[in-house]
Parts: C-alpha cells; structure tokens; sequence
C-alpha cells in the first residue's frame, strides 16, 4: 500500500476525475488508515508500504504497479502518461524488495493487478481501457496458465477490478454492464456463480473490494451485495471510501497483493 500523503485530483484521465470536485486530504487520510488497520488487524495481514511521491498522486492506487507472481513482479507501462512516472518507483521498490522485476515492451500498455486478477490457476484478464490485449498472450506464456480475455464495455469500469471480483473458486462479484456478452460466455466456464451488483453499488465500485479467505471489505452502504455475500458465508466489513470514488477507486486499487 501508499499512503495518500499526496493525493489529490490533479488530471482528469477516467469519466470519475473531475479537478472540480477534488479530494478532502483529511478525511482521505482517515479512510485510508481505517482500511490499513482492518486489513493489519481483524484480516492479519502484513502490509509493506511504498513512500509516496510529491508528483504522483494516483501511486495510492497500488494495485496498478504491476502483477506479482511468486519473486517474480509483471512491471505496468501506464497508458496515460501523467501515470508513468510511477513506474520507476515500483520497479526500485521491487528490485530492493528481492524481486526479479520483468518487463513488457514499451510498446504494450499493462496495468498490473488492476487488469489481472487469479481465479484459482487461471488469471482474468480485462482490456482495452488502460490494457492492451496483447499483454494477456505475453502472460499466458510467461505465467505457463490460461487467461481468460474479458473486453470491457464501459469507460466507467476502465479497469478489471472496478467491475470484478474472485471471491473464492469459481465464485465472484461482479458488475453486469461493465462487460460484453461475449466476455460473459467466455468466462461462463470458470465459474459456478456470479454475484450481480446493482447499478447503483457498481457506481459505488463495491466490485472493487479486498478479499482475504472468507473476510472481505466491501463500500459501505452496499447492502444488497452485503446481503449475498453475508449468505454465502462471507465476513463482511463495510468501509466508506468515498474519497478514492472521486478519482475512480475503492478498497482493491489501494492494495496490490505481493
């Protein structure tokens, strides 16, 4: 994670940025500390931080700083440039960290976790907003797994993770308008159940949530998915990170998974 000493709406590069409608630094920083403590506490995990940087508001969303695998991390090539200065820093992070850092060519654009996510042994890959298909076969190769190609449909959901979630095996949540019906038929045979949101928790991005074994942080106020996910046996911890929703972001873009 990062923490959003820096964040802020600085550019507008999805339909959620608006300068117009910019963030409130302290009540950013308590939604983020809030999900940093229910992520170290009640879910026990180990959190390492990357520092923030000055000009780099948006490297509070870990998640697109690349895909690890192992000691091994798939670096992004951010698509929009005011973006691809993070880059050197996630790679620096990396490299110091013990990983052996891969590259893609300059020419393919690949937004790490926030394009691949694993449901169980096969990795779901969405494009073509902030990832180029091509990235997938790069994967597919590299990784030695399938990948499932999922097109995404509306610019709203310019990410995987907006829209997507692997809960279990062959389990997710996801946001019905945010995908084609063919990526629909070609994910149909990995999965057992899809948990439809409503439009109104998808505008939410309560597809964008933090799943560690049965606990899982969801946006606040999504109490319909709450209700499912509650039904199907999961622990549910609602968080308002209202903040991140301005900038086109939830709980999921905040971690990157390593």
């Amino acid at each position: 994670m990062c923490r959003p000493d820096f964040f802020r709406i600085a550019y507008e590069i999805n339909p959620w940025m608006n300068k117009k409608n910019q963030t409130d630094h302290d009540k950013a920083q308590k939604q983020w500390e809030a999900l940093y403590a229910t992520l170290t506490g009640p879910f026990g995990l180990k959190v390492d931080l990357i520092p923030p940087q000055p000009d780099l508001p948006d490297m509070v969303f870990t998640a697109n700083g690349g895909l690890v695998h192992g000691k091994k991390v798939y670096l992004s090539n951010f698509r929009h440039p005011e973006r691809q200065g993070e880059r050197k820093y996630f790679q620096e992070w990396f490299s110091e960290n013990g990983y052996d850092v891969i590259s893609l060519s300059d020419d393919i654009s690949f937004e790490g976790e926030g394009d691949a996510l694993w449901l169980e042994d096969h990795l779901v890959a969405g494009y073509p907003f902030r990832t180029d298909v091509s990235s997938h076969l790069f994967l597919a190769r590299e990784l030695q797994c399938k990948v499932i190609s999922l097109e995404l449909t509306d610019p709203r959901f310019y990410h995987l993770d907006t829209c997507f979630a692997p809960l279990r095996a062959r389990t997710a949540l996801y946001a019905p308008e945010a995908f084609t019906s063919d990526s629909l038929k070609r994910l149909a045979p990995f999965v057992d159940e899809l948990i439809p949101l409503t439009p109104e928790e998808a505008a939410q991005f309560s597809a964008n949530a933090v799943v560690s074994g049965r606990k899982i942080v969801l946006q606040a106020g999504s109490d319909s998915a709450r209700k499912k996910l509650e039904h199907a046996g999961f622990e549910v911890y609602p968080h308002d990170l209202s903040e991140f929703i301005k900038s086109g972001g939830n709980a999921k873009c905040l971690v990157l998974w390593i």
